[in-house]
């Protein structure tokens, strides 16, 4: 066990600097650049798809806030959201009647392959002036990896590297990518408790019924004072890593290992939360489907797409499905290569 804790230590801390170190600094020939004008760069990534990236603004991940805000409003509320409304809706309903008995079955699975639901970190303390500080914080076992990986350390890591790259090399992608992480940060931090503040679920390790009760519109205090009573709805841990996810693939569509290792990594993520009774399964589809809005929303503004072609349509692609299970029907998902 512990040499698997050590692969995900280096999986969940060290390897986003070797990923930044891929994406940004490794010569690539399945794309080329050329810079255009002093306010334009362009990006083929082939398959007849040219990026074009504009002069990045400062603190564009601010003042981009309120027209990015109000897009996705926009956005959630036109007729091309029905289907994927529908589908988030139904989903959770699905889950919310399959909620206790999800956590209980994935706690069970998990005492039988002896995966840990405790929270167990290991601190690098230096000594100054006689008070231990602890400079670096680790997981100390599997669960806590894969749950600390949702809390968005790594795709820090990746938007400075990104970020450090960007400004180097005069590199307008790397640049607009790092302000979109930094945007989509906020606005799922915002949008999360926004819907936690008015929904006000328990969280599984506090709940006093099946499923956890519901305490709509809890006071300020009352949120305050003892949080995981009111916060597991939706996922603001699952909305985080989604956006993080889409932004990467959206702009770096040439590296086609971004979706299947990013989503499996949120599967990862998704089970540990419910083991260790941080949330309900139906504490995800919203989340999800907000992460990935949010994403889309802030890429759009900031980059352009030239020259697209049909013929791959499809690939990349995220799909809602149902698939019938023991006896009744779960969602799931279908990811097009």
């Amino acid at each position: 066990m512990n040499k698997i804790i050590a692969v995900i230590l280096v999986l969940s801390f060290f390897n986003p600097l070797l990923l930044t170190a891929q994406v940004v600094n490794q010569p690539d020939t399945s794309f080329s650049t050329k810079k255009v004008a002093k306010t334009e760069m362009r990006y083929d990534v082939g398959n007849g798809k040219t990026l074009v990236y504009y002069t990045p603004k400062k603190f564009a991940f601010i003042t981009d806030l309120p027209k990015d805000a109000a897009g996705i409003v926009s956005t959630t509320f036109s007729k091309q959201s029905i289907k994927p409304l529908v589908g988030i809706a139904v989903s959770t309903g699905v889950l919310i009647a399959s909620d206790q008995l999800i956590t209980d079955a994935v706690g069970d699975y998990s005492r039988q392959i002896h995966l840990s639901p405790d929270e167990k970190n290991k601190n690098v303390l230096i000594h100054v002036r006689g008070k231990d500080i602890a400079l670096l914080r680790f997981p100390g076992n599997l669960n806590t990896a894969f749950y600390q990986v949702g809390q968005g350390f790594p795709s820090l890591l990746i938007g400075a590297g990104l970020y450090t790259y960007g400004k180097i090399k005069d590199d307008y992608r790397a640049l607009s990518t790092a302000s979109q992480l930094a945007e989509s940060f906020i606005l799922m931090g915002v949008g999360t408790q926004l819907v936690k503040r008015i929904t006000g679920r328990q969280d599984p390790s506090e709940s006093t019924t099946p499923g956890g009760q519901w305490h709509f519109f809890p006071s300020f205090s009352q949120y305050q004072n003892y949080t995981p009573n009111y916060d597991a709805f939706p996922s603001g841990h699952l909305a985080t890593l989604m956006s993080s996810i889409t932004i990467f693939s959206e702009n770096y569509p040439e590296k086609r290992w971004i979706k299947p290792v990013g989503y499996s990594l949120t599967a990862l993520v998704g089970y540990a939360m419910i083991n260790n009774k941080v949330h309900w399964a139906s504490d995800y589809p919203l989340a999800l489907g907000m992460g990935y809005l949010c994403a889309k929303q802030v890429v759009k503004r900031n980059r352009q797409v030239v020259g697209s072609t049909t013929s791959h349509k499809k690939r990349g692609e995220v799909d809602y499905t149902f698939n019938y299970v023991n006896g009744a029907f779960m969602p799931g998902l279908v990811y097009r290569f």
